[in-house]
């Protein structure tokens, strides 16, 4: 390309600024991947790739424990469809007055491929449904609650990038050089002549591999009384949620000032760390230190390395914090009897 013909291209395109334009994260020109005669919504697809990837994870990490596999794939046939209808729930009703209101929720509110969904519905939705798929196949929720504590985080990383072909979730406008440039049509109303936004949604993802790594490595380094990664995995995702909240630029409903989406995540934060501390430490030291001296997960779980302690007969109820549950694999005697064999950490039973 010769000067005269960089020069016109220049004219045409305009002034170019090094943060919107040479420096800056594009938008995807589509929204559907076309593959022959079928079409595919870049936002659903990306829901369904979290979920693959979330369930792997959750397998892979249950039969670590001396857990079947096929429990989590069982489990998460109810789960999912039940975080599916709780994430657009809580959108709606989130959104009620601005967007559903006065008749307008027919059909709009069902037209979930738009857009549309508040993960925190999702996950207390999908969490409810899986508990109770537990307590029917006789399992301990505590030990799945584990086993997909870095799941979760992952299927929301991954679902985030539908955020991106839709152009939505976006934050206040940036020249950083990782700004994202969002379409005229697609901007708030006080921002049209920004080009280039916080990816909010990017920050939130990260932030969730992040939380995902943290809890895949430090439960290879230390043993929490049950179901206390799951707590971690709630607090972690209040505090990342929180911060990225703050910088968001959509319109959102606001209660005493600030928006219903930071009230739920300072909820999902107290929330979380009030479970994970409750009545002390969460941290099991004798089974810590078993694991470290290379005593597998599923022997610490088991006591004797079989997975039948995983299972519990129908008339078993479940225990306190001070008691041992039998959903989570403890013989209910082992209160009554002391024990010198050290495949049963004391304290760990939730």
């Amino acid at each position: 390309m010769g000067p005269d013909m960089t020069a016109t291209v220049l004219s045409a395109a305009g002034p170019m600024r090094v943060g919107s334009t040479f420096a800056s994260i594009p938008s995807p020109p589509f929204r559907d991947l076309a593959l022959g005669p079928l079409s595919f919504r870049m936002y659903g697809l990306m829901i369904a790739l979290g979920v693959i990837a979330a369930v792997w994870i959750a397998r892979r990490r249950y039969s670590s424990y001396g857990g079947d596999p096929e429990d989590i794939t069982t489990i998460a046939l109810v789960a999912v469809p039940a975080g599916l209808v709780g994430a657009r729930l809580y959108h709606v009703i989130t959104d009620w007055p601005d967007l559903y209101s006065d008749g307008r929720w027919w059909p709009k509110a069902f037209m979930i491929w738009q857009g549309g969904l508040g993960i925190p519905g999702g996950v207390l939705l999908g969490a409810i449904a899986g508990v109770v798929a537990c307590r029917v196949m006789g399992i301990s929720w505590r030990i799945v609650g584990d086993a997909a504590a870095p799941a979760i985080p992952v299927a929301q990383a991954i679902g985030r990038l539908g955020n991106w072909f839709n152009q939505e979730v976006f934050g206040r406008p940036t020249d950083l050089p990782w700004g994202l440039r969002i379409d005229p049509q697609f901007r708030p109303r006080d921002y049209l002549t920004s080009p280039t936004f916080h990816p909010t949604f990017l920050y939130e993802g990260l932030w969730n591999l992040g939380l995902a790594g943290l809890i895949v490595w430090a439960s290879g380094r230390l043993v929490l009384r049950r179901g206390r990664w799951l707590a971690v995995y709630v607090a972690g995702y209040g505090l990342g949620r929180l911060w990225v909240e703050a910088l968001r630029s959509d319109h959102a409903n606001t209660v005493l000032g600030l928006r219903v989406n930071i009230w739920t995540s300072l909820i999902a934060l107290v929330g979380g760390l009030l479970w994970l501390f409750w009545r002390g430490s969460p941290v099991d030291r004798e089974a810590t230190e078993r694991l470290r001296a290379g005593t597998t997960m599923a022997q610490i779980i088991d006591g004797d390395g079989v997975r039948a302690p995983l299972v519990v007969t129908p008339t078993d109820g479940p225990g306190s914090d001070d008691e041992p549950d039998p959903s989570d694999g403890q013989d209910p005697s082992a209160d009554a009897t002391p024990s010198d064999d050290p495949a049963q950490p004391g304290g760990a039973a939730e």
